[in-house]
């Protein structure tokens, strides 16, 4: 009887141990696997909803976070504005909820819409537009190319269409510069 009892103990012991170590082992798959999650994965699981981006060298930008990338997040504000925003340039985000969406297999199509593809969207587009460096100055055109690591932007008034007789420069800006770039509003008359 009591070598029954010895072995019962020992087993649950045992037992005890192995449930303890499977506990630790978990924990530390979770925290390896979240350590392996960059900020715009996080904020996929955000996309839809209300934040608010603390972003260097411009400040607040709040709104519905409307889609991301691998490094920059399209932010809709209050007034329809859209403010693309690199993910370099964040600093802090509120408004999370608990969603993380899955990591991006390598070589995945949301991989390859890095800020410069955004860019030459907005290239494409002739939209007018704000580009808030990370210093807080500002450049107000019509971006006319984008290369490797640099945004030329025909420099303009806000509120005049991109015409040679408008246009007051060119400047072309490091692309790690950019904080935000929001359209411009048309002018209500």
């Amino acid at each position: 009887m009591r070598w029954q009892q010895l072995f019962d103990d020992l087993q649950s012991q045992f037992e005890t141990e192995e449930a303890a170590a499977e506990r630790a082992e978990s924990a530390s798959r979770t925290r390896a696997e979240v350590g392996a999650v960059r900020l715009a994965e996080r904020l996929g699981g955000a996309v839809g909803t209300a934040v608010a981006v603390d972003v260097r060298g411009a400040g607040r930008v709040a709104g519905v976070l409307v889609d991301r990338g691998s490094d920059w997040l399209l932010v809709e504000d209050d007034r329809g504005r859209d403010q693309l925003v690199a993910v370099a340039a964040v600093r802090t985000v509120a408004g999370l909820g608990r969603r993380t969406s899955l990591p991006e297999a390598a070589g995945g199509v949301r991989a390859r819409l890095d800020l410069r593809r955004a860019l030459r969207g907005l290239a494409r587009d002739r939209a007018a537009v704000q580009v808030v460096l990370d210093d807080g100055g500002t450049v107000t055109g019509t971006i006319d190319r984008v290369g490797a690591d640099y945004v030329e932007l025909a420099e303009h008034p806000a509120d005049a269409p991109r015409r040679n007789e408008a246009v007051q420069g060119v400047r072309a800006v490091v692309i790690d510069a950019v904080a935000v770039v929001r359209t411009v509003l048309p002018a209500l008359s």
